[in-house]
């Protein structure tokens, strides 16, 4: 079986975005041409965002710059699945730094992912 029969078998049966995930984990560096594919299935079947929030924070701390296209495509899909803002709060340490806290102007003003994941976390301030 190749990797695009496993990928498409990985894919048809996902209803939540864990098998894609673990899918991911499991041939980190090897499915690296498929990440657009694997990526958008994730944002597809992830109904709650959880999934979502969990793959953008993996990538993230296997390889920022290498999958930085694909982690904010996540954290852009994340926004609108967690309504609730169950997951959305692990992204700002995850990606920005547990100190996050400290540098909020900073960010605010050179990420707008960073800024809308803020603003909705903290509605009532800090």
């Amino acid at each position: 079986m190749t990797m695009g029969d496993d990928l498409q078998k990985v894919l048809s049966k996902d209803t939540d975005g864990l098998l894609t995930y673990e899918y991911i984990a499991n041939h980190m560096g090897h499915c690296d041409d498929e990440m657009g594919e694997l990526a958008d299935n994730i944002i597809k079947v992830d109904h709650k965002g959880q999934i979502t929030v969990s793959a953008a924070l993996y990538l993230h701390s296997t390889d920022s710059e290498k999958y930085a296209p694909y982690v904010a495509k996540l954290i852009q899909a994340s926004l609108e699945k967690d309504r609730e803002h169950s997951y959305i709060a692990d992204l700002l340490p995850g990606i920005w730094g547990e100190d996050y806290k400290e540098h909020v102007a900073e960010y605010n003003a050179s990420s707008d992912l960073f800024r809308r994941i803020y603003k909705r976390v903290y509605a009532e301030g800090i």
